[in-house]
């Protein structure tokens, strides 16, 4: 992959208070077997991360090793995965120097530094954000697309403003409709769309969504977003924009590529479709379904007798976790499992349990999540060209000895 080589990386230290940039990476350490056929990855520490899985150097697309998830309900800043569209990327940005720019259906364009957010009241949310294709390499038949295990998420504690004061400033004209963003990262050919996102007036002014500057209370890596990103909370991360620079209030609905073509779902039952079905309704990706993993026991483990904690995550598209259920029988059963402290509606849920096991047997661990809205996980999978929104429920046979 030639990823120690490449010269569009600067020779940097990294993101200082005021200026971030990027060093070559590292040659691959080791390779992590798939649990997928093609699934191998090459695990290597890019600039300002601790070794992760890489799907392509160029753009970046590098998953957090699912082991990362049982550390605590925070992922760190140097295992956050990373995702871009757009294979040109700055490699150095001065943040002192960064403005975003409010311009459009706006009564008053603005300019606006980063130590002008500084000066705005802030707020912090802890928020998980989901590639909206994570999980995409165990769809059957599979799609197109970055072949992501589990690992293409993190939760983060994020810093910043509310985008609905910084949209205030400027004033919405009567005829806005949706709010686009635009952030640094370039397409290499002409003929490649540059990468925006929109969101309808009444969600870009929620109460939840902002402009953040922080991440785990330090400035996000550079390859997260730094100096800026938009947080979306309970929505897929395509939205979630990263190095943001430009916030355009539009009098219509946004027909660019990346919301009339890309990252759209079918408009059917579980947003699911057959592989040869045609001509279905679609709609803009939007809010994450509830998920659950185990986290402390992988698949084709060996365990020992006796009593064990059988731990893990759950989180939805921000009505919170209700409930977690755990099966030792591959869903036959089940049983509660304990919820640990709530960081936020938007954030990953711990939950443990503990089990008894008997020597000589095998065991299949299955978990389920109940998010407070009623959305619940199934052991039904859903299938869509995308490959978005995966959802079923986990299992994970183990032995015991």
């Amino acid at each position: 992959m030639m990823l120690s080589s490449r010269r569009s990386f600067l020779a940097a230290s990294g993101a200082a208070a005021l200026t971030g940039a990027l060093a070559a990476p590292a040659s691959a350490e080791k390779i992590v077997r798939g649990v997928f056929v093609n699934g191998d990855r090459p695990l290597v520490a890019f600039p300002q991360k601790r070794a992760l899985m890489v799907l392509t150097p160029r753009p970046p697309q590098l998953e957090t090793p699912f082991a990362v998830f049982d550390e605590g309900v925070f992922t760190p800043n140097d295992a956050f995965f990373v995702r871009w569209h757009l294979s040109d990327i700055p490699t150095s940005i001065d943040a002192a120097k960064h403005r975003i720019r409010v311009t459009g259906a706006v009564d008053k364009a603005l300019s606006l530094s980063i130590a002008d957010l500084r000066r705005m009241p802030s707020v912090e949310i802890a928020a998980v954000n989901q590639c909206s294709g994570n999980s995409r390499g165990f769809f059957d038949p599979r799609p197109a697309g970055g072949q992501w295990q589990n690992g293409a998420m993190g939760n983060a504690l994020w810093k910043g403003v509310r985008l609905k004061d910084v949209l205030s400033r400027a004033g919405l004209k009567a005829d806005a409709k949706q709010v686009q963003f635009n952030g640094l990262e370039r397409p290499a050919l002409p003929a490649t769309p540059d990468f925006k996102k929109s969101l309808d007036v009444d969600i870009a002014r929620g109460e939840d969504v902002i402009v953040a500057y922080e991440m785990n209370g330090k400035p996000m890596p550079l390859l997260n977003g730094y100096p800026v990103r938009l947080i979306v909370p309970g929505w897929y991360s395509t939205y979630w924009v990263k190095m943001l620079s430009d916030i355009t209030v539009l009098d219509h609905v946004d027909d660019q590529f990346w919301m009339k073509t890309a990252y759209r779902i079918p408009d059917t039952p579980n947003h699911s479709v057959s592989p040869t079905d045609k001509d279905y309704p679609t709609v803009p990706i939007n809010r994450m379904v509830v998920r659950s993993f185990v986290t402390n026991v992988t698949d084709g483990q060996s365990m020992k007798a006796g009593r064990t904690t059988v731990r893990g995550i759950a989180f939805d598209g921000g009505s919170g976790i209700k409930s977690v259920e755990i099966s030792s029988d591959g869903g036959t059963t089940w049983a509660p499992a304990a919820l640990e402290r709530d960081f936020g509606k938007y954030s990953f849920r711990r939950w443990n349990a503990d089990v008894a096991l008997e020597g000589g047997k095998s065991y299949t661990f299955a978990c389920r999540a109940v998010a407070n809205d009623g959305d619940t996980q199934t052991a039904t999978p859903i299938w869509n060209p995308g490959g978005y929104m995966r959802n079923e429920i986990q299992t994970y046979k183990v032995t015991v000895t």
